[in-house]
């Protein structure tokens, strides 16, 4: 599982070193591939696995409800295979690095089955929205089992 918060900053070719610990997560119980997308302002990556049982997933909704299309058009389209090289470093596609706004500074985020890359500035208005929001969730996440 990813877990944790890392500062890094995107280098002049365009490469993002990934975080070592989840560099060791992912050679432990995957493989040295990401493959990334866009969503929500920011970028998502998922081990090659986690994403394969995610495309199945979809594969098996109805294909012609509106949302599913959706998700296919935006989701599954921006998706990029991303292997990372023997430095531990992955290069960032322009079209990812201009949806989420990433030019240098980012914060690399782990949620358990995958890791978000966050533009810095995105990520402290989120961070900061976030926080306010769970501490007003306590009895949402009561309700959930937590």
């Amino acid at each position: 599982m990813f877990r944790g918060r890392f500062e890094h900053a995107i280098d002049v070719k365009c490469r993002l070193s990934i975080p070592a610990l989840f560099r060791e997560v992912l050679s432990t119980h995957y493989d040295e591939r990401l493959v990334i997308t866009n969503f929500n302002g920011a970028l998502w990556a998922y081990p090659v696995a986690e994403w394969e049982r995610f495309e199945e997933r979809v594969a098996a909704l109805p294909q012609f409800k509106k949302e599913v299309m959706a998700l296919q058009r935006v989701f599954i389209s921006g998706a990029t295979e991303c292997p990372i090289d023997s430095s531990g470093r992955i290069l960032l596609p322009p079209t990812l690095r201009e949806y989420a706004a990433i030019e240098r500074d980012v914060i690399v985020v782990g949620t358990l089955r995958r890791i978000e890359i966050w533009a810095r500035e995105r990520w402290e208005k989120i961070f900061e929205n976030a926080q306010s929001a769970l501490e007003e969730m306590g009895e949402t996440l009561a309700d959930l089992g937590l």
